[in-house]
């Protein structure tokens, strides 16, 4: 989970370095990947009883809100 949350914001700040908006696009999908893999490993941990139902909805509430973000600023790119 700590290197899925973590490659989140480091893949949109190698991708803003990039020459084209194209190429930024791309590392802004592989953040997007990065946290949908952090979504899928909190309904893990959800289902191996790590964390309760409460602590699940708050946390995936912000990952889904991130995703929206940044599929929004990708989308602006094109």
């Amino acid at each position: 989970m700590q290197r899925a949350s973590v490659s989140i914001p480091t893949n949109i700040a190698e991708g803003s370095v990039k020459t084209s908006n194209k190429d930024f696009a791309r590392f802004l999908e592989m953040s997007i990947g990065s946290s949908l893999e952090l979504e899928t490993e909190l309904t893990i941990a959800l289902n191996l009883k790590c964390i309760d139902s409460m602590v699940f909805e708050s946390i995936q509430n912000k990952i889904i809100e991130l995703q929206k973000m940044i599929t929004g600023f990708k989308n602006k790119l094109d």
